[in-house]
């Protein structure tokens, strides 16, 4: 056998169903939205993402997955339009609130998830998807991206296929498949004729910044399910022990490419 005999798609998605993780509804990202807003364009997340970004004759972008804004709004002062498309409605609330409060009135809020029909959206020069790419079908998922923007496409998705460091997994007594992680963005993109460019990004872990121990727990539930009263006691004991600082920091693949589209009488 070959790699190319190896359909990665596919791959990607029985890795997935292996990993079962129960997909977030966008009710569970409405309860979030309130706190992430003040979590907009700050931090060394978004200035690496942006400065491996070429933003050379774009005037519009979309950002898919776009959360309060992010992304896109870091950027809306730099371009004519740009368009946040979301599945959660309290996160377009937000990106709307927050354009509002810098002023901007070139940014556009699009409800709609990954899943649905996209043939009424706008090409735009860029499309973007910062971690936002966790979905049930990558190949799909990636034909969209690419077919949504003129120039260049952005992305990042996680590296290691973990959001929770090994030593909680472990203070928990709990083992938790790896996600399909960023190789397989790149296996699909090699079948689909793309090239892509390749970076990396570290940042904390969300559990770092926890303010107290309900704060960390709770950050812990989000990814891992509800916690049983053994589970928080054995998690605080360690909590008071360890503290945050020896938590692992989260790598993130920034994958990008420049969008070609065949010649007119090709």
């Amino acid at each position: 056998m070959t790699i190319a005999a190896i359909d990665f798609g596919r791959l990607y998605q029985d890795h997935l169903i292996a990993a079962a993780r129960a997909p977030k509804p966008a009710s569970d990202w409405d309860a979030r939205a309130a706190d992430m807003k003040r979590k907009v364009m700050r931090g060394p997340y978004v200035d690496a993402f942006i400065a491996g970004m070429n933003l050379d004759g774009a005037r519009t972008l979309l950002d898919i997955g776009c959360g309060p804004g992010t992304i896109g709004l870091a950027l809306a002062d730099r371009l004519e339009r740009v368009y946040g498309l979301d599945y959660s409605r309290a996160m377009l609330d937000m990106l709307v609130a927050n354009a509002a409060e810098l002023g901007l009135d070139n940014v556009e809020a699009i409800h709609r998830a990954w899943e649905d029909d996209w043939s009424d959206l706008p090409q735009c020069d860029i499309a973007v998807a910062s971690r936002s790419t966790l979905v049930a079908d990558m190949a799909a998922a990636l034909k969209k991206l690419d077919a949504s923007a003129r120039l260049r496409v952005y992305l990042t998705h996680i590296v290691g296929g973990s959001f929770i460091d090994p030593a909680v997994l472990q203070v928990l007594g709990r083992t938790q498949p790896c996600l399909p992680d960023y190789i397989y963005i790149v296996n699909i993109l090699h079948r689909m004729g793309i090239h892509p460019r390749i970076d990396y990004i570290g940042t904390p872990s969300r559990l770092a910044d926890a303010v107290d121990f309900d704060s960390f727990a709770a950050r812990v539930a989000w990814s891992l399910g509800e916690l049983d009263d053994n589970e928080r006691a054995r998690l605080q004991d360690w909590y008071q022990r360890e503290g945050t600082a020896a938590i692992e920091p989260i790598r993130w693949a920034l994958i990008s490419w420049d969008v070609r589209r065949p010649r007119q009488g090709a």
